[in-house]
């Protein structure tokens, strides 16, 4: 049996398992038509089975939920007495289990839409507790809530999840003959998340529980022919980790996967033209695909074969008059592609993904991107590859004005494909679950927006009005201006039945509480959604504390929004309520690791509480996320100093001047100056002396860029040892600074009428005065060292004329008792450097 489990996995019998199947004992059991349906595509068909009708066929029906009944029903077929026959009531819910999904998966992923009717295999009697199809809808949508998450409403045939969640989660403890049923639970748990509104927590413990336990299943990769499933299985895992935020662990499973095809994936450059008019050719970006030592991966009848093109999605030209519709290589042959399988094809594709989610938002990324996706089409095999690397092309080119009409049709074509009955649903189902295709609404959310972003409002509305989606159509009416408008359809709506969301978004929209209050009773207090939104109400009204409360609330029903716990640390850090907002944002990095605000965040809390180390580490993990933020440069400059990291203080300091022209912090250089000249220790007790030289390097930069600042040019001298060392190229260097900073203090307004500031700058001269002797003799030419004396002369003479002019007592003709003391030292100063000069012309 596990053979064909490994079979029903990949999708398909290969001709060797295919003959071995057929004389088996499965084959001729009940399990075995109910299996040759599902590798057929057949999905419905497995419905109109009639053991299956006679499981979920009752005379009476005393249950009120429709789950309750499923359930009941279920378990009740798989508690057999018989041993023999036991296996064989395991194998069958199994394969409804199975084929429920499939077929959950082709009514709102691939298409062809569905014709399967409910009362072809549901008892009257069940169907009579509705009094119309729409309760029914609405009663099982219901029942696919977790976490306080809607369930998407236009969602076709539900039941179908239903009964798959059912057989594959609540009945798990009675189908332990089954290998590979985690597998399914897993594939179940994906596509349960993408009907949500968030993500659930209930779903990713479900999810870690059963990565876990077919990772420890030896026997299901043992053999040189599983190769193709364990790619298919870290690729699944891989796409499960990245949409719960755990990049780290998503990386590695795209990593294991590529190991395993041993392929060489790398961007590299080759001369090629992009252009029609394009003469010579010029470096391109493009993706180089190698195999190791042109390694061939064994047991290719294993890995499922190319779709014929004519099913495939149309790969739409770009038909531009410029711009060709692929990069000409001018040596195509030296990096041709080889021909891939489909799980080579799909390990390309999540490296592509992985890529995009760890890199920023920036042209560079984008044209690394295309890069991919160039590749990727230009091996059209399996629709699930070809569907999701034209949906990432249009995403990226509709910015481009050159590209946008193609990314327009590529959209409208691959919303269109779901109605083309043409592909068979086996061919859109090979490696489905490798490639985290989105599902069909999603697509036509996306045509919608592009409409909008075009200008095409009313098609756009249309569009989200048909599917329901009534926060996009809100969005769409208030952009547009039409408030009133907004309300109205939502009114509407709200007439036909009262919904959760739908309050919420009234409220949204009137930014009133008494709707997210209604929310929350219609909801019986599970509606996630209604605090969240309440909550941030009041973050825009300022009222942090009611804010936090229901802040409080929503992440209590669902911890994994991530939005949510970062508008809570604001919240916290507004009320001065700090271990709050260390707890929040520490919650926030945890979700997205890659989030340099919410690190930013939390280094401020850390700092608030006084724990400083930790917000030194925390702004470390910030600028790994985001290395052009001046204001994380700038805590992390200030954290350092504080924390004597010095040497990473000065490293951020010359960041910020890469970032910000002009920048400058004279405290920080203060307490630098003062470490280095003091040899102060630094956090590790390294004496921190030994930065003199890249202290020195950095003021000379600061230097170069602020000249008018006197204090900065006093702390540059003071590196040199104000003039007080016994090297004449430290003493000449002093002089240079406090000569400039004596320049400023002068150029400043005022300091002439205010005593103190007066006194203040003759100091300075007298200093400058003093460095002058002796650095003039330390030159070995006269003629400078006369220079260097007549210069700090003249400066004096002019501070003693000033003073004599500015503060002199008019009756007595004296100079003022509280200055007098400073001009009597300048004349003397004057007299002794005159002296010197005259000394040195007799030498002369």
């Amino acid at each position: 049996m596990l053979a064909l489990e490994r079979s029903l996995l990949r999708g398909f019998l290969s001709a060797a398992e295919s003959l071995e199947w057929k004389q088996g004992e499965v084959a001729a059991a009940e399990s075995g038509s109910l299996l040759q349906l599902i590798f057929d595509g057949k999905y419905e068909a497995v419905f109109s089975n009639s053991t299956i009708q006679n499981v979920f066929n009752a005379s009476s029906v005393t249950e009120e939920n429709i789950d309750s009944y499923l359930e009941k029903q279920i378990l009740a077929y798989l508690d057999c007495s018989a041993e023999a026959d036991n296996m064989e009531r395991q194998r069958l819910m199994f394969l409804l289990g199975v084929g429920s999904l499939q077929l959950f998966v082709q009514s709102n992923w691939t298409g062809p839409p569905v014709q399967l009717k409910l009362q072809d295999f549901l008892p009257p009697a069940l169907l009579q507790k509705f009094c119309e199809p729409k309760m029914l809808h609405a009663a099982i949508l219901k029942t696919l809530v977790l976490d306080g998450e809607s369930v998407y409403t236009l969602t076709s045939y539900p039941i179908l999840l239903l009964i798959a969640r059912i057989i594959l989660v609540n009945s798990r403890h009675k189908l332990a003959s089954l290998q590979t049923l985690s597998w399914w639970t897993l594939r179940y748990v994906n596509i349960h998340q993408q009907l949500l509104e968030e993500r659930s927590p209930e779903l990713f413990t479900l999810a870690q529980t059963c990565i876990k336990q077919v990772t420890e299943a030896e026997t299901l990769f043992t053999g040189g022919e599983s190769w193709h499933l364990a790619v298919q299985f870290h690729l699944e895992c891989a796409y499960t980790f990245l949409y719960y935020y755990e990049y780290k662990k998503a990386k590695q499973c795209f990593s294991t996967a590529k190991d395993i095809t041993k392929l060489q994936i790398n961007l590299t450059g080759a001369l090629g033209k992009r252009t029609r008019f394009q003469e010579k050719y010029v470096a391109q970006l493009i993706l180089d695909v190698q195999r190791t030592d042109e390694f061939l991966l064994p047991h290719s009848e294993l890995s499922p074969a190319p779709t014929p093109l004519e099913n495939l999605t149309m790969n739409c030209d770009l038909n531009d008059d410029t711009v060709l519709n692929e990069i000409k290589l001018a040596d195509a042959d030296q990096y041709q592609v080889p021909d891939l399988c489909a799980e080579e094809l799909a390990v390309i594709l999540g490296i592509c993904i992985d890529f995009q989610k760890n890199n920023p938002v920036h042209k560079l990324t984008e044209e690394e991107l295309l890069a991919f996706t160039s590749c990727l089409l230009s091996q059209p095999k399996f629709w699930a590859i070809q569907t999701s690397a034209l949906l990432l092309r249009t995403k990226l080119e509709k910015g481009s004005t050159r590209r946008m009409e193609r990314a327009m049709k590529q959209t409208q074509a691959l919303a269109d494909q779901f109605e083309d009955a043409n592909t068979s649903i086996s061919e859109r189902m090979k490696i489905f679950y490798c490639c985290q295709v989105p599902p069909h609404w999603a697509i036509q959310r996306q045509l919608a927006s592009l409409l909008f972003e075009l200008g095409c409002t009313s098609s756009a509305l249309q569009i989200f009005e048909e599917l329901e989606m009534w926060e996009d159509a809100v969005i769409c009416y208030e952009r547009a201006g039409q408030h009133g408008k907004a309300e109205e359809i939502l009114r509407r709506e709200l007439e036909k039945k009262e919904t959760p969301g739908l309050y919420c978004l009234l409220g949204d929209v009137l930014k009133d509480h008494q709707y997210y209050d209604k929310a929350w009773e219609l909801s019986r207090h599970r509606s996630a959604r209604a605090q969240r939104s309440k909550g941030l109400l009041h973050l825009r009204n300022r009222e942090f504390r009611k804010c936090v409360e229901c802040f409080e609330h929503s992440v209590k029903i669902n911890p994994m929004q991530l939005g949510v716990w970062f508008s809570l640390g604001c919240a916290y850090i507004a009320l001065e309520g700090y271990e709050g907002a260390a707890k929040a944002f520490q919650r926030c990095v945890t979700l997205e690791p890659d989030n340099a605000e919410a690190w930013n965040n939390l280094s401020t809390a850390y700092i608030r509480l006084k724990q400083k180390i930790k917000a030194f580490r925390t702004l470390q993990e910030a600028l790994k996320c985001n290395y052009e933020h001046w204001q994380i440069w700038e805590n992390y400059l200030l954290t350092s100093t504080d924390v004597g990291e010095f040497s990473e203080a000065i490293k951020a300091y010359h960041r910020l001047m890469d970032l910000r022209e002009k920048y400058k912090d004279t405290q920080v250089l203060a307490i630098l100056v003062r470490a280095v000249v003091d040899g102060m220790a630094d956090r590790t007790g390294e004496v921190a002396s030994g930065l003199k030289g890249k202290l020195q390097e950095l003021l000379g930069r600061v230097t170069s860029r602020v000249t008018n600042d006197g204090e900065i040019w006093r702390l540059y001298a003071q590196l040199y040892g104000n003039g007080q060392n016994d090297s004449g190229e430290d003493i000449e260097k002093s002089l240079q600074c406090l000569t400039k900073a004596h320049k400023c203090e002068m150029q400043s307004s005022d300091w002439e009428k205010d005593v103190s500031s007066f006194k203040e700058v003759v100091k300075g001269a007298i200093e400058i005065a003093h460095v002058a002797i002796k650095c003039s003799k330390n030159k070995s030419n006269h003629q400078e060292a006369l220079q260097v004396l007549s210069s700090a002369r003249l400066n004096l003479r002019g501070l003693s004329s000033k003073a004599k002019q500015l503060f002199v007592d008019v009756t007595s003709n004296e100079v003022h008792s509280e200055i007098a003391d400073e001009v009597t030292t300048m004349d003397n100063m004057i007299a002794e450097l005159q002296e010197l000069s005259n000394r040195l012309r007799n030498q002369c």
